[in-house]
């Protein structure tokens, strides 16, 4: 229990971190890990929230689990590739575009790619982590969180262990979100907060209007000076104020 009044539970996705990686994987194989994890903990009821390419994963547990999942929260979430009437690539950055056309090339393209930046990114974790991503034209409001030693910090912490058993997580999240992610929005009646960036361009803001657009129950939350990114603090008050603590 943290003192903000929460019990906040995250899990690796697999093949990152110490978990088992699950090659094939779509976004709503999710939902048994998710589902798994609550059993072993004795949670019968609990809310969901997922943050860029989490976010599709928590809205594949509020799909498929109703009867646990009390409400879910998609934090600057991509919409789904081939979605109609989406201009999927305008507005996002070329860098992640590239990563993207090297998921829809396949993996024989994807992996050699990816294991060549997760070891420039190794490399230059200790000097500069904010460094990671100095080829992207990112907003002024992403920048300045990056600027954050906190943030420079779980940076360095954060993605030396999800790199602990290699590029095998990342591999299969990028195929998973080019990919049919196995379930269809219409299929969540709980209730959704839908929150994103105005000048995003990793996630354009176009995904979250989309999202928003297509699922018309759900609470939808602009912030028009935020990019993709929040430090630790804003990002815990954001997960009390969705959970009403």
């Amino acid at each position: 229990m943290s003192k903000a009044g929460l019990r906040l539970i995250t899990y690796d996705r697999p093949g990152y971190g110490r978990s088992t990686r699950h090659h094939g994987r779509t976004v709503v194989d999710c939902v048994t890990d998710i589902a798994t994890i609550a059993d072993e903990l004795g949670l019968e009821r609990f809310a969901v929230t997922g943050g860029s390419g989490g976010a599709p994963h928590a809205l594949a547990a509020a799909a498929r689990l109703p009867e646990r999942v009390t409400r879910a929260e998609c934090n600057v979430g991509p919409a789904p590739y081939g979605a109609e009437g989406l201009d999927y690539f305008n507005g996002m950055d070329p860098e992640n575009v590239k990563e993207l056309e090297w998921a829809l090339a396949g993996e024989e393209t994807l992996v050699p790619e990816l294991e060549r930046e997760a070891q420039k990114a190794l490399d230059r974790l200790d000097d500069d982590p904010a460094a990671l991503l100095s080829e992207f034209d990112l907003s002024e409001a992403d920048r300045a969180v990056l600027a954050q030693e906190v943030v420079k910090q779980r940076m360095r912490i954060s993605f030396r262990e999800a790199m602990a058993q290699g590029i095998g997580g990342w591999v299969d999240d990028d195929l998973a979100l080019v990919r049919p992610w196995g379930f269809a929005l219409a299929e969540i009646r709980v209730p959704v907060r839908i929150r994103y960036g105005a000048t995003d361009v990793l996630v354009p803001a176009a995904h979250g209007a989309w999202l928003a657009a297509h699922m018309p129950g759900a609470a939808v939350l602009v912030d028009e000076v935020s990019g993709h990114m929040s430090t630790p603090d804003v990002r815990l008050e954001r997960i009390r104020e969705f959970v009403g603590v």
